[in-house]
């Protein structure tokens, strides 16, 4: 079966279940979901932990012992299994299935993994957990929803934070939702009384994005120029590699040309959020000038490799808000030619 980290903790104060798979790329929510399935554990009987960093190739026979031995004490355990990669290999996989295929009521598993790619998910592994028990898949809180996310945690921590100092706070922590749960709970030292302001949280909490260059294709993709340029800045002083930072907004521009001369009525190869933010850009994509994006591609190109004088940065910039329709400065005719 499949749970939300929402549903967690109500699913497990009905129920413990043999085996948690818990995956994602967001540390606060995957955190919180791995200790509510260690609290949950330890409420049911299940009072030994046992831990186990595996990646692929790794020797999974301690893990098979850890499951299979008898306790000292006679105790219930928790075997926890980190996966850095989420790809156990034919060994692995195959010590997963095995494990997971044998009635054992005192061991629970719970695999810890990053984000698991479609190959991954429809692994044997992956299905003997659906069936054993569960799978909880972490996503990150995008910009449409971490508004309410901020209002739902502060009400928790007994805030009143007002609308427009929410709209900072997520503007200030987008991405990094860690950062975010740690100013909140800062926020509540400061203000005792609960009653938090834009003012109070202009002058307390730090800037603390984080953005990566998928999420900077999606703005471009969505027409967003304020949130594209201010992602720009931020992988730039996270010092992410402006090759990729090109990549992405090239991938955007391909995206877009794709979407102005397909066929009535065909849908973008796009999921998820992606397809949300293409869709909304198949709507000006008639309009863009792709040979003048070209160009500007191209000059930032060369600004990165060092073949032309100037700031790759400032190019990038100035080819995202031409991708996003509003283009700052009008690309010289001399370079059209």
């Amino acid at each position: 079966m499949k749970l939300t980290p929402d549903a967690l903790s109500a699913h497990l104060e009905q129920q413990l279940l043999r085996v948690y798979l818990i995956s994602g790329d967001e540390p606060l929510l995957a955190g919180e979901a791995a200790d509510s399935v260690r609290a949950g554990a330890r409420a049911k009987g299940f009072t030994e932990r046992d831990v186990h960093f595996l990646e692929r190739g790794s020797d999974w026979d301690d893990v098979r012992a850890s499951a299979g031995n008898m306790s000292l004490f006679g105790s219930r355990r928790l075997v926890e299994i980190r996966m850095p990669t989420g790809k156990p290999g034919v060994a692995g996989s195959a010590a997963l299935v095995s494990m997971l295929q044998i009635d054992d009521r005192d061991t629970v598993f719970m695999i810890l993994t990053p984000r698991l790619d479609r190959d991954v998910q429809s692994s044997a592994w992956v299905k003997a957990v659906e069936a054993h028990g569960a799978w909880v898949q972490v996503w990150p809180i995008d910009a449409d929803r971490i508004g309410g996310w901020l209002r739902t945690r502060a009400r928790a921590l007994g805030l009143d934070v007002t609308s427009d100092g929410i709209e900072l706070l997520a503007e200030r922590t987008e991405g990094n939702l860690l950062a975010a749960h740690q100013e909140l709970q800062k926020l509540r030292l400061i203000a005792p009384q609960g009653q938090i302001s834009a003012d109070v949280i202009l002058a307390s909490v730090a800037d603390s994005t984080r953005f990566d260059v998928f999420q900077l294709g999606e703005s471009v993709l969505a027409g967003d120029t304020e949130r594209a340029l201010r992602m720009l800045a931020g992988l730039r002083a996270e010092g992410v590699e402006a090759t990729l930072v090109l990549w992405a907004l090239t991938k955007a521009m391909r995206d877009l040309w794709g979407a102005a001369t397909a066929p009535p009525g065909s849908k973008p190869r796009a999921w998820g959020r992606q397809a949300a933010a293409l869709e909304k850009g198949a709507r000006r994509a008639s309009r863009l000038p792709f040979p003048a994006l070209t160009v500007r591609a191209g000059r930032a190109d060369r600004m990165v490799k060092g073949r032309l004088f100037g700031d790759a940065w400032d190019e990038m910039a100035l080819l995202a808000a031409d991708i996003c329709g509003r283009p700052a400065l009008q690309t010289p005719r001399s370079m059209l030619k």
